[in-house]
């Protein structure tokens, strides 16, 4: 009986180690087929807001999308949405915009002239015209800087006078704007940017002359500081009035630097000599330099009645500009000062603007 029962159990153990090989090897089959179900399953949708959306065209035209199920997965998948934009800009178009004025052998304006009347020359290269108006009635943001140092003491309130009078006939109300600065040692805004010819006056006649002359630190001041940082809704006309000797002795910044302030600035300036001497210094020559740096012109009132005839000048040539656009021939993004010409078909005729450009810097 014993030899019987002990048979039995060595045949159940045989039983169990053959059913138990046959059983793990089926649970590591079942594992290993139920790893790729799931990577073949179809990814869900995210929910709108969640995934960044299909780039656009830089013209705007919207971009045909497949259904979303049939749809492969994007190459760019997990790039951020700064990286599409940017993988969608294929071209940049330079566009150069330069404010110039036009006129005959006698002094007087020329208003009438059309697109085709011009060539434009940029950096020595014919350049392509893409637009021409005739900018009469622009806004206009205007800075006042008058030298306020010992050297204009003789008829300092004269000038005052006749600047307010300019002010007065050329700053409209709820449209132009303008600022006044006086500048011995160092610039001050005695008036900021406002359409109130009052308030405008009124700055004016707060400047006393006396001190040294920072010229040049004045103009860079005027031009980084209160031009560049005027808020703009569209175009407008920027220019500086300058009354000055010319005479610096003070300025830390060049007479180039300054200058170059104002043409990234994008301002004409006008510069008015206060220089009595019935001769042209050093000083008027450097007045020269700076206006025809920047397209606008220099005025030298030896007597005084000649101050207010320079201030109505710069009113009427203030509104009789032309605007034009165009693309300049192998354009580089490298910050290289270019040159402009524009040059009138028609002889006898003389066109004003300023000298050149700096390209942006990639």
């Amino acid at each position: 009986m014993k030899l019987i029962l002990m048979k039995f159990r060595i045949a159940l153990l045989l039983a169990v180690f053959v059913v138990l090989p046959g059983s793990l090897t089926s649970l590591r089959t079942s594992t290993a087929f139920a790893q790729p179900a799931q990577a073949t399953t179809p990814a869900v949708p995210a929910r709108a807001g969640t995934q960044a959306p299909a780039a656009t065209p830089a013209s705007g035209a919207p971009v045909a999308t497949p259904p979303a199920q049939t749809a492969p997965a994007p190459a760019n998948a997990g790039k951020s949405e700064s990286d599409e934009a940017v993988a969608t800009i294929t071209k940049t178009v330079n566009e150069v915009r330069v404010v110039f004025t036009v006129t005959d052998r006698h002094g007087r304006y020329i208003k009438d002239l059309q697109k085709n009347d011009f060539r434009v020359i940029d950096d020595q290269k014919p350049a392509e015209l893409r637009s021409f108006r005739s900018e009469t009635d622009l806004p206009l943001q205007v800075g006042l800087l008058v030298d306020a140092s010992n050297s204009v003491r003789d008829r300092f309130k004269f000038e005052q006078e006749a600047a307010i009078e300019f002010l007065n006939a050329i700053v409209r109300p709820h449209y132009d704007k303008a600022f006044v600065v006086g500048f011995d040692a160092t610039p001050e805004v005695t008036q900021d940017f406002t359409d109130s010819t009052e308030n405008l006056s009124s700055g004016v006649r707060m400047l006393r002359a006396g001190g040294g002359t920072a010229m040049y630190d004045a103009l860079y001041f005027a031009c980084r500081d209160k031009l560049l940082k005027q808020d703009q809704t569209g175009p407008v006309r920027r220019a500086i009035i300058l009354l000055s000797d010319g005479e610096d002795n003070l300025s830390h910044v060049t007479r180039e630097e300054a200058i170059d302030m104002a043409e990234r600035a994008d301002a004409i300036v006008y510069t008015i000599s206060t220089n009595i001497s019935g001769m042209k210094g050093k000083g008027d020559k450097v007045l020269e330099r700076i206006a025809e740096a920047t397209g606008g012109r220099a005025f030298f009132p030896f007597q005084m009645r000649d101050v207010s005839d320079a201030f109505l000048s710069i009113q009427e040539e203030l509104r009789s500009q032309y605007a034009i656009g165009y693309k300049p021939a192998d354009f580089v993004a490298n910050g290289r000062f270019r040159t402009i010409e524009i040059l009138a078909q028609e002889k006898g005729l003389k066109v004003r603007t300023k000298q050149g450009y700096f390209a942006p810097q990639e």
